[in-house]
This record gives structure tokens, C-alpha cells and sequence, in this order.
């Protein structure tokens, strides 16, 4: 990947507090980005989630506490300011109540029975179903229907504090304010049934209702409709007897209500035939309407409830696909890898495999240097142990550390420092190109050190006279600290089995600048070095390929490399890589519809580089939230289960990885706290990148501070043909 890209301007040398400044304004809005999803998201369950409803119901319990007169008393109990008293419907009047709607089915079908006879009725909604279905509440106020408090999430309130109670009401409240604009007088208590049923539990809940200025509803008539006992007896047991007037108990939601419908189209004209009025409430009463329009903040607070509650809802959803998205692109990625990487391994390492006759002939290595002084000394000594014939050139690009005097003073043979003024990675390379002797090329950073049989192993495969470029094993040197070590999983796993992966589909995106060789014809056909974008390695590969030229992986060419050691330093590496990911990828869209090799790349390298490098990581965050979403709102079991299943298959191949490049797997324990924490950094990443891009804003490049802690390998000898040395760094 591109370790570094156009140098300049102030800000590349500026101090530590610029810098920072920078970090916080460039996470400031993709972690808030971040947290607002999962606040949708919370809210979302929050709303839908039956995991923090109260289910408990209390048993029946003594009413010596009830004064007689509401046991004896009409089922429309008034509490308020201080009152006891009861009211009963008149006779022929007839006040249907739906409770623990609206539902999305079969509210429509009730209002369109009403509708149809002329009735009115009394919904007792809740909060949660308000939040979700506005709408419908809204039609109900707007065709003449009353509607009552039924509580948020229909607990049991006299197992509830009376700050719980509180919450419910006015919850349940918002939302209907939020949905038609009013407020209601009106309240059911869940569970409730008749009011001689009233006991020393249920009594001071009541009670505690009217302070709060409400009025409390019960039945007198239960269709037991809940029960689904068929369309006759939900119609019989709904008929008050005599002509009494009486509120008749339905539900609307809460299951399949399929038998409601039809018996409430067949109990309204029969009862009208016997002289019923179906009247809302107050109607019924002789009183006052039970609505009061809303103005003004308090409006707005219901109105934005449920833009928030809606917007929480499609936003979910849009959610729901992504994770659909990510999750079959982690499958489909490393069943890729996994099989791939395999027919990679078997055909390299089968017997008598050769690229082609053994290049033997000398190679220009180039090594552009900018501020390298702590690591170039490591580097071209390790250069100086090659086991194949090379010269060196160090491109000094406007170092201000002496990086140059100091190649110069180790006095080496075969070793040129080539001097210029500060003009980017590209310009030096283009710079070295020009100045080098031989018709193999191979680039490195500044960082890197090399095994004494890398040279040799990555020339190998332009024995093969259809190879343009070959890359490298780039490997973690500075892996002693969990930093590193994570960054040795994700080389290990995600670039060298991915490289195998798309060596062999012929569709190798980046070659990285740390280890890689270049074929000189096959460079000046395609321009050289770019700096078009932020990633030149990147630019350069996708180049080779649009020009026809194979793109190979040569698995024992090893490297080994300082990576990022702080979380500031490893994201403005890995922003700088998506950002010329991305810009390479825009650079060269025109082989989607172009033909020959260009189209054959655009067609099958194009979309994977963009589905695996840029759309999974901004996405791989979901997995993480919706498990978070899972522990929280359930369910609990299938959700860990499928978060430890996409861990699983990780950790197949990142085993099957390890084992490739015949590496300790033991790093591999801190797997699933580097997958977790990686797959933030990587959205905070991917996400400022678009916003980058979107915006037209340029990304400068800033230098990454080296310690110099990663020093040449020890010296090996050649290893037999199907074999890997397994060479470590010197600390």
C-alpha cells in the first residue's frame, strides 16, 4: 500500500498540536455519524422491543380498601381533584373500545367497518404502536373517533413506581399529540376488565390516574374477542342485554383480529336494528369532548417524537440491508480467500513449478527516502546482503534529517544517493527510474528492510515474459505491541491471502510499496510513477493491468516494515491508503466498458476492489452495533450466535493464513478484540474518505514518525523450491 505520497506544505512539518486539532475535526463527524445510527437504532428497539415491556400481571387481591360505590358503580371512573364517582352509559347507547392498537393490518379494517355503518368508537392506543403507526391514530381523530391513554409499553401498573407511571402517561401522550395533534382525557389501564373487579392494588393506581388529570375507562361488556372463540360468539358475547347501554371490549391489535372484523360487520347493523346509537365516549356521556388541540412547543415535541420514532424506522431498515450487505461480503471474501489462496499455494509450491528460465541478470533497487535517517541505515544494509546482483539507488526527496549524508558516509559499493528538491514519492521514483541501469526494477520505502533472498524471489516470476509487476510479502517488523500485532494479523490475513486471492483471479490491485518489482518497459508504456492520486502503488497496478501486462505474487519475497505504533498515526495511514484507493478506483473506471485486458480488469477487479476495500469496511461496523442491538433488545441468543459465527469463519482464515506464511498463530488470540476495534477505525476511516472526496477536499500527506526498530533479518540460505523460510527481524 502507499507508505507515502506528495510531500509540502506547512502542515507535513508542523508540531504535535496541529495535528491533533486536524484528528479531532476529521473524527468529529464520522463518530458522529456513527452515534447517531445508534441512537436510531436504540430508539428503534427501544420502540419495537418487547424485551423491555413488563409483563407481569397481578393476581386478584382484597377490594376492602374499594370504596362500594365504584364496585357497584358505571364503568367510567372519575378521580380527578379529589372526586369518587362513577358514570354508566345510557341505555341504547353502545360505546365500542378497541384497545392495544393501532395495528398496521387490522385497524384499517375496523375504521373501514365503523365507516361503513356510520359508528363511532374509543381507541385505546399505546405508546409504542402510536410511535410506529401515526397515521392511522391520525385518521381515527380526523373520522370522528375518540382515542385514550393504554400506557407506552402496557405494563401492569400497580407493580410500577408512580415516577414509571408518570413516564407512561405522558409518553403515550407524546405520541399521540405527535400523531393528531391533541391531547386526550381518556385512560384504560392494561389488564383491566370490570369495575367490580377493582381491588386494593389496582384502586390507588386509580386514584393516582385522576391527580394526574384523567379519566379512567373500563368495560362493562367484554367480547372476549381476545380469546377467538369465532365470529357468533364474539357477536353474542357483545350484546349488552335488555337494551342497556353499555362499553363493549375488542381489540384491534395483538394478534390475528380476523373474527373481530367480521363480528363487529355483523353486530352493528343487527344492534341498530334494535335502536343502538355506537357513540364515542363523551357523546355517549353528554360531555364534553375527551380531545384538546395541542399548539405550539408542545406540538412540536409530539411532531418531532415522531419524525424521530419514523425516521428511526427506515433508517433500520436501510441498516438491516447493509448488515445483509456486509455479511455476505465477509462470507463471499473469505470463501474466496479461503479456496483461492489454496489453488495459490498448490500451484507455487508444486513440484517443478517454474515461471519461466531463472533471472539471474542484476536489478535496480530504488529506495526514496524522505526523513528516513533513523530507519535507511537498516535498510540498505539489509539491501547489501541480497543474494542476487543489485544496484542501489537512494532518492533523497528534500530530507531535512540528513538522510542523505548519512547513506553517503556508510561508503558502500553499488550504492548512488540521487539528490532532489522536496516533490512526492512518484517524482523520486520517476527520479531513480531514470537513473537506473537495468530492465528490473524494484521499489521499496524507506523503512523497509529486506531478507538477503528477497531480491531473488520476487524477480523470479518475469522469467514469465507476460509479467509486468510482481509483489511482495510485506510483513510487520514492529509487531511487539498489540498495535503491531494487530497490524500482523491484518497484512498476514487481509493483504497476503487477498493478494493470493486475486493472483489468482488475475486481479491484483496494489502492489505494495514496501516490496515490489517492475518490469522497465512495461513502466514507461504506462507513464511511469503518477501522483495523480494519494495511492501511487494502487494507480500504477490498476495501470499495469489496463496494459495488459500480468500482475503476479511472489509469496517468498519477503519484507519487513515499521508499521503505525499509536491510533493517530495508524489512521492517517490507513485514511491516506482509502483515499487513493478511492481516487485510483475513480481514475480508472473507464475500463468498466472498455474491452480487451482493461475491461476484463474493470469487470472483475474494479468491483471486488470495491466491494472488499472500500463498501465492507465502511460497513463492517454493523456488526458490532447489531450486536450491541441484540444484547440489548434480544434476540440475545441468535444475535451472539451470529456475531460468533462471523468470528469463526474469520478465524478459519486467519488460521489458514498463518499457516500459509508458516507464522506463530499465537497473535491470533487478541482476533476478536482487533476485529472489533479495527472495523471502527476502518468506518471512521472510509467514512472521511468519502466526505473527503464528496467535498473535493485534498488530503495532505503527513510523515509518519519511524523509530528505526526494525533492523535486516538474520542471513538464510536459499530455500529448496516448495519451501518458506520462516525469516524473522532483529530487534
Amino acid at each position: 500500500m502507499a507508505h507515502r505520497t506528495r510531500r509540502g506544505g506547512r502542515a507535513a512539518r508542523t508540531g504535535d498540536g496541529p495535528r491533533r486539532r486536524r484528528l479531532s475535526m476529521r473524527l468529529l463527524l464520522p463518530v458522529l455519524v456513527l452515534a447517531a445510527l445508534m441512537a436510531m437504532l436504540m430508539l428503534r428497539g427501544y420502540v419495537h422491543s418487547e424485551i423491555l415491556a413488563d409483563h407481569r400481571v397481578r393476581s386478584e387481591a382484597a377490594a376492602d380498601k374499594v370504596p362500594q360505590k365504584i364496585l357497584d358503580g358505571g364503568p367510567v371512573i372519575d378521580t380527578r381533584g379529589g372526586r369518587t364517582t362513577t358514570l354508566k352509559v345510557r341505555d341504547h347507547r353502545l360505546v365500542l373500545t378497541f384497545d392495544d392498537g393501532p395495528d398496521p393490518v387490522w385497524t384499517p379494517k375496523v375504521l373501514d367497518v365503523l365507516k361503513k355503518h356510520h359508528a363511532h368508537a374509543v381507541f385505546f392506543v399505546t405508546g409504542t404502536m402510536t410511535s410506529r403507526y401515526p397515521d392511522l391514530v391520525r385518521r381515527m381523530v380526523a373520522e370522528g373517533h375518540e382515542v385514550g391513554l393504554h400506557t407506552f409499553n402496557h405494563p401492569d401498573l400497580s407493580f410500577q413506581s408512580r415516577k414509571r407511571i408518570d413516564w407512561e402517561l405522558s409518553q403515550n401522550q407524546l405520541a399521540i399529540t405527535g400523531a393528531a395533534g391533541i391531547r386526550t382525557s381518556l385512560f384504560r389501564p392494561p389488564y383491566s376488565s370490570f369495575a367490580d373487579a377493582m381491588d386494593n392494588r389496582s384502586w390507588p393506581v386509580t386514584r393516582y390516574i385522576g391527580t394526574r388529570g384523567y379519566i379512567t375507562v373500563v368495560t362493562s361488556v367484554d367480547s372476549e374477542d381476545w380469546r377467538r372463540p369465532g365470529v357468533g360468539q364474539i357477536t353474542r358475547n357483545a350484546t349488552p342485554k335488555g337494551g342497556k347501554g353499555a362499553i363493549v371490549l375488542m381489540h384491534d391489535s395483538g394478534g390475528d383480529r380476523h373474527q373481530t372484523v367480521q363480528a363487529l360487520d355483523r353486530l352493528l347493523p343487527q344492534l341498530k336494528a334494535d335502536g343502538y346509537a355506537f357513540d364515542n365516549l363523551t357523546e355517549a356521556l353528554d360531555a364534553p369532548s375527551a380531545h384538546t388541540p395541542v399548539t405550539g412547543v408542545g406540538l412540536w415535541k409530539g411532531k418531532a417524537w415522531i419524525f424521530l420514532v419514523q425516521a428511526s424506522d427506515e433508517i433500520t431498515g436501510v441498516l438491516v440491508v447493509g448488515l445483509a450487505v456486509i455479511g455476505s461480503l465477509v462470507i463471499a471474501r473469505f470463501g474466496l480467500m479461503f479456496v483461492l489462496s489454496g489453488v495459490h499455494a498448490r500451484r507455487v509450491r508444486r513440484r517443478g513449478f517454474r515461471w519461466g528460465p531463472p533471472v539471474t541478470e542484476p536489478v535496480s533497487v530504488l529506495v526514496p527516502a524522505y526523513n528516513e535517517a533513523k530507519c535507511i541505515e537498516n535498510t540498505v544494509r539489509s539491501l547489501m546482503e541480497s543474494e542476487h546482483p543489485i544496484e542501489i539507488l537512494v532518492i533523497d526527496d528534500g530530507s531535512a534529517d540528513g538522510t542523505a549524508r548519512l547513506v553517503e558516509s556508510m561508503g558502500l559499493p553499488e550504492v548512488r544517493v540521487i539528490r532532489q528538491l522536496n516533490a512526492g514519492k512518484p517524482a523520486a521514483l520517476n527520479r531513480g527510474l531514470a537513473n537506473a541501469r537495468h530492465d528490473i526494477i524494484v521499489m521499496m520505502d524507506g523503512d523497509t528492510v529486506f531478507e538477503p533472498s528477497t531480491v531473488r524471489e520476487l524477480v523470479q516470476p518475469f522469467g514469465d515474459r507476460r509479467v509486468g509487476a510482481v509483489a511482495g510479502n510485506a510483513k510487520v517488523g514492529n509487531r511487539d505491541t498489540l498495535i503491531g500485532a494487530w497490524q500482523h494479523i491484518e497484512y498476514v490475513m487481509g493483504f497476503n491471502l487477498d493478494r493470493r486471492m486475486y493472483d489468482v483471479l488475475r486481479c491484483m490491485p496494489t502492489i505494495p510499496g514496501a516490496v515490489g518489482a517492475f518490469r522497465r518497459t512495461a513502466l514507461e508504456r504506462v507513464g511511469g510513477m503518477s501522483d495523480d492520486t494519494l495511492a501511487e502503488d494502487t494507480d500504477i497496478t490498476m495501470a499495469m493491468h489496463r496494459d495488459g501486462w500480468r500482475v503476479v505474487y511472489a509469496e517468498k519475497a519477503r519484507a519487513w516494515t515499521e508499521a503505525p505504533e499509536s491510533v493517530q498515526q495508524l489512521w492517517s495511514q490507513r485514511y491516506r491508503w482509502s483515499y487513493g484507493t478511492m481516487q485510483a478506483i475513480w481514475k480508472h473506471r473507464r475500463a468498466l466498458v472498455e474491452r480487451g485486458p482493461s475491461g476484463r480488469f474493470g469487470r472483475v477487479g474494479l468491483p471486488l476492489v470495491s466491494l472488499f476495500m472500500v463498501l465492507a469496511p465502511l460497513l463492517a461496523p454493523l456488526i458490532d452495533i447489531f450486536l450491541l442491538y441484540g444484547l440489548i433488545f434480544g434476540p440475545t441468543g441468535k444475535t451472539v450466535a451470529a456475531w460468533f459465527g462471523v468470528l469463526a469463519i474469520q478465524a478459519v482464515c486467519a488460521g489458514y493464513s498463518f499457516a500459509l506464511d508458516r507464522e506463530s498463530p499465537a497473535p491470533l488470540v487478541s482476533l476478536p478484540l482487533q476485529q472489533i476495534l479495527y472495523r471502527q477505525l476502518m468506518y471512521v476511516v472510509l467514512l472521511q474518505s468519502w466526505i473527503t472526496a464528496l467535498t473535493g477536499g485534498r488530503l495532505r500527506w503527513q510523515k509518519l514518525r519511524r523509530k528505526g526498530g526494525v533492523s535486516a533479518p538474520p542471513a538464510t540460505a536459499p530455500a529448496p523450491r516448495g519451501e518458506v523460510l520462516d525469516g524473522r527481524p532483529v530487534r
